[in-house]
């Protein structure tokens, strides 16, 4: 994930943020409303004020099943926690919203590609779970985290094992890609430093 890390840093510094303001191996930790602190992968500070907050994660196999939920709870509990930091005053509050991000690294592989079985024992699944890989349900997570506004951009990334090693992936959803994860978070750099 380091090189994903690197190319948003680029691009947040090619849109005119000083690199003085990118965290990217120090100084990560934000503080949360739920708890102390949170620390993110790459965070933009400019003169006090967040300017984008962005997480990179990566899941091999095999324990597909239990790391999906538990990723979800965080992922929606860091979100949750943010942003009612920030409405609380945490983060400064004349200037835009944060940026908020996350990027899925997830092994290509018959565990997370192949549809698995939901446990309905008492109520039925949402349809769009129903017989599903883990693939297709990080997807709909990210999807879904944006829809819903706790994230503005994800992506998921995909490799097998032995094509991560030369650096080749993919992105299977046209709408979760790095392309516009990069366009948001350098977008927003520009609309934050012309607001100043």
């Amino acid at each position: 994930m380091d090189g994903f890390c690197d190319l948003v840093n680029w691009v947040v510094g090619e849109n005119g943020m000083p690199d003085a303001s990118v965290y990217v191996r120090n100084n990560l930790e934000l503080p949360g409303f739920f708890r102390p602190t949170k620390k993110w992968d790459l965070i933009v500070v400019h003169r006090d004020h967040l300017v984008a907050a962005v997480e990179f994660k990566s899941l091999v196999g095999p324990s597909f099943g239990n790391n999906f939920n538990n990723r979800t709870e965080e992922d929606l509990g860091n979100a949750i926690d943010l942003w009612t930091a920030f409405r609380e005053g945490a983060f400064g509050t004349d200037r835009p919203r944060p940026w908020v991000g996350w990027i899925m690294f997830l092994e290509d592989c018959p565990g997370s590609t192949s549809p698995v079985g939901v446990c309905e024992p008492h109520f039925k699944v949402f349809n769009e779970f129903s017989n599903t890989s883990y693939a297709r349900r990080y997807e709909l997570l990210l999807r879904k985290l944006i829809l819903e506004k706790h994230y503005d951009g994800a992506a998921l990334i995909m490799s097998t094992r032995a094509d991560a090693i030369s650096g080749k992936f993919h992105e299977p959803a046209t709408d979760l890609t790095m392309r516009r994860v990069l366009a948001g978070i350098g977008g927003h750099v520009q609309e934050f430093l012309g607001a100043e």
